[in-house]
């Protein structure tokens, strides 16, 4: 009987430690076409050599592409020279009461007024803040400006900007590339015009950036 309590004592510990002991690090999922990325129906092929155009779809009212800011914005600084980063509005008709219906289309000038002012690192931030902090609508004329105005711009100047020529013709061309990319919701990442990522597919924002990496790093092999 002392011998078993003293082999029940002493395999206890072995037990305890087991139990406690972290589980083994999961693999990371095998990053595959039209798993955590696909590639674009009817997109050209990139050509090997050429510059990598990496752009992000977003809405200045996304609360998705607004928490993605803080993880994205590190990644871009750190694109090697060979990657062209840009961002492009979505827009649709919106069903929110008491705005309008081409309301994204409104926030997408907001983006390339900035652009054209060379405000996006002034601006781009306290745009998103507005909508997504402090509720603003973001549609009428004088709260644009005086947002604008708080964070250092010229806001009557930035309104102009937003009814020119140059910003509509930009705001086409956005249009017209969402509907190449099939974007079905924001944030979404394109790589090379050709593949294209969303949170869903991929797992997570995080995840977006990942996989990302690795189509860029197997477009860099292919030159």
């Amino acid at each position: 009987m002392r011998f078993a309590a003293l082999v029940v004592g002493f395999l206890l510990p072995l037990f305890a430690f087991a139990e406690a002991a972290p589980a083994a690090p999961k693999a990371p999922a095998a990053i595959e076409e039209g798993k955590q990325y696909e590639v674009l129906e009817g997109a050209t092929k990139p050509v090997p050599g050429a510059k990598i155009e990496v752009t992000e779809v977003f809405w200045y009212g996304c609360g998705h592409c607004y928490a993605f800011e803080p993880i994205l914005e590190p990644w871009v600084k750190k694109l090697p020279a060979d990657v062209k980063f840009s961002r492009s509005p979505a827009i649709w008709p919106t069903r929110r009461p008491g705005m309008p219906e081409d309301l994204m289309k409104t926030h997408a000038k907001l983006y390339y007024a900035a652009l054209a002012m060379n405000a996006v690192d002034k601006l781009h931030q306290p745009l998103f803040d507005a909508l997504q902090k402090d509720g603003k609508g973001m549609y009428d004329d004088a709260e644009i400006a005086a947002v604008v105005k708080a964070a250092g711009v010229d806001g009557d100047k930035f309104v102009a900007t937003m009814k020119s020529f140059a910003v509509s013709s930009q705001v086409t061309q956005a249009d017209a590339r969402q509907k190449a990319f099939k974007v079905s919701g924001t944030p979404e990442i394109v790589v090379a015009n050709y593949y294209k990522i969303s949170a869903s597919n991929a797992g997570g924002q995080k995840e977006m950036l990942d996989v990302a990496d690795f189509l860029i790093k197997k477009l860099q092999a292919a030159k």
